[in-house]
């Protein structure tokens, strides 16, 4: 399988049909996103039972001859200021994902995304100032104008600084990247470098 690199016309380069020639496996990336998205789910919220709410050591009133209902404590649920009757405790969300279905899931994605034209590859994107207005300007030299994932081998210092204002543009390394990411975008730019290195741990 080969595919065009958008900034030589001249040149193709050969990718592996195994990473980038699979099938849309939608039931397995819908699992492997939303474990993605549960696992990052912080699960630190805590609310206080009757028991562990200060205060309500003494019984308010006694228990027969004032004509008001029985009360044992002020920190009961019906009372305000009192404990909650099922109080939400920590938990953790984390969903069980093998990594044999999570790189499945990446090569799935990423077989979509170049069947859909979504995937555009170039042979090197580095800048030699930090400044926006630069990144702007190659971003139009390669004819992407829309939301777009970049992905290098390896962060690059003047790639992510003159990126980082752009609210439609994210830079991330080859271990940056993640399934949530890939599909929230309209394309996806990847250097030859990064291309291979994901390559080499799809296979």
């Amino acid at each position: 399988m080969e595919i065009q690199l958008i900034d030589d016309q001249n040149q193709k380069l050969n990718i592996e049909d195994a990473v980038f020639g699979c099938m849309f496996n939608e039931p397995l990336i819908h699992q492997v996103v939303t474990a993605y998205l549960a696992g990052g789910r912080s699960g630190s919220h805590a609310q206080k039972t009757r028991s562990e709410v200060r205060g309500g050591g003494i019984k308010p009133w006694k228990q027969k001859g004032t004509g008001r209902a029985r009360a044992g404590t002020i920190r009961s649920p019906i009372w305000r200021k009192g404990g909650v009757t099922f109080a939400a405790k920590p938990t953790s969300y984390n969903q069980k994902v093998n990594k044999k279905m999570y790189r499945s899931a990446i090569r799935s994605i990423l077989s979509e995304l170049l069947r859909t034209e979504r995937l555009v590859v170039v042979n090197d994107l580095t800048l030699e100032t930090n400044k926006t207005k630069d990144f702007i300007q190659k971003l139009k030299t390669l004819n992407i104008d829309e939301n777009v994932l970049i992905i290098t081998e390896a962060v690059d210092q003047n790639l992510y600084l003159a990126g980082r204002n752009l609210p439609m543009v994210d830079i991330r390394d080859v271990a940056g990247m993640d399934p949530v990411s890939l599909i929230g975008t309209g394309k996806v730019l990847m250097t030859v470098a990064a291309l291979k290195k994901v390559e080499e741990l799809l296979k």
